[in-house]
């Protein structure tokens, strides 16, 4: 099982330095999330200046961006890493693609099916075959020598995609070749929904659920005070009760036992009372949501809980808070995946 850290990009001068921190730490890779900077640049510079780090996408927006531009620049980010580059995509929603980024956002989830393909079709013509896909929504049919980036001596990106319904978990297991679960994608719901659904979706194409790397975020409550982990919670609380606020993922939180979360924190959310949102996260939501144990304790915790489930697992907030707590916990968590490695090895 790989670990991995999850990060925001920081400004461009700063990631080196923090990209071989993590590796120095002992961490497989970082996933970069994507907000206000993008997620490709903050990769490449981890690339140069961190030889060897696994790095990826989780995830960048996908519509904003042509098909092509996508798989030219995983393509140079694949060869810079030597191979330890994944491609993560995914549709973002509504106000944020048509309002923020001017684009179209009709139909994302058969949209995305095509996009995917669309790479892997653009990923084909980069190695020399003739560039032909014609899909619902895009259609890519010239490629000369001239604009090709060339073969690479590594093996195409892996393209996975963020999915959290059911039609999207069946769509990433027929096309994709991995699924990035939602941070509050709680073990019953990986049972429930992720695995079952991936599976009938590999199916489809004459895979199984064994060819679609699952990729889990963790939300981490760690430490061996209760001060420690008061910090990790009190985060937490913050962190759930934002994508609490979200419709969508109403039914998970329901069928967890929480029902009428997300209408009590959007409730909050309306009345502009963000630390009453954050109130509406109770212990027991703590519980079921996130991984809390000592040092000492975590990484089979984390074995015990994602095992057989999960090839990836994301350590969400490990790198979060303020940056003396950061630098001070990076080092423990890498002795968390060393430990995780050898129990799943």
């Amino acid at each position: 099982m790989q670990v991995d850290v999850m990060l925001s990009p920081k400004p461009l001068a700063q990631m080196g330095d923090t990209a071989r921190a993590v590796a120095a730490s002992g961490l497989d890779g970082i996933v970069f999330t994507e907000a206000g900077r993008t997620a490709y640049l903050s990769a490449a510079v981890a690339a140069a200046a961190a030889p060897g780090l696994a790095l990826g996408t989780g995830v960048a927006v996908a519509f904003p961006r042509s098909p092509m531009v996508t798989a030219q620049v995983a393509w140079e980010l694949q060869e810079a890493t030597g191979g330890n580059f994944r491609l993560g995509l995914g549709t973002q929603v509504r106000t944020h693609v048509v309002r923020r980024y001017g684009v179209d956002f009709e139909s994302p989830g058969p949209r995305l099916r095509d996009y995917v393909l669309a790479v892997k079709d653009c990923f084909a013509a980069f190695r020399g075959d003739p560039l032909d896909h014609h899909g619902r929504f895009y259609t890519l049919d010239w490629m000369s020598a001239q604009w090709s980036p060339g073969k690479i001596a590594v093996a195409d990106p892996k393209v996975d995609i963020a999915a959290v319904n059911p039609w999207m978990l069946k769509m990433a297991g027929e096309v994709a070749d991995g699924v990035h679960v939602h941070p509050i994608g709680e073990p019953g719901y990986l049972a429930r929904h992720v695995l079952p659904k991936v599976a009938e979706g590999a199916a489809t194409t004459g895979r199984n659920v064994d060819d679609v790397t699952i990729i889990v975020p963790v939300n981490l409550i760690v430490g061996d005070t209760d001060e420690e982990r008061a910090a990790d919670r009190e985060m937490m609380r913050g962190m759930l009760s934002f994508y609490g606020s979200t419709p969508n993922y109403a039914f998970i939180w329901d069928e967890a036992g929480f029902d009428g979360t997300t209408a009590r924190i959007r409730e909050r959310q309306k009345a502009g009372d963000m630390a009453g949102m954050a109130k509406e996260i109770s212990d027991d939501h703590l519980a079921t949501f996130c991984t809390e144990a000592t040092w000492d304790g975590l990484a089979q915790a984390l074995v015990d809980t994602y095992r057989g489930v999960a090839g990836r697992i994301i350590l969400y907030n490990a790198a979060m808070g303020a940056p003396d707590r950061v630098a001070e916990r990076l080092p423990r968590f890498g002795e968390v995946a060393r430990q995780v490695r050898a129990l799943t090895a």
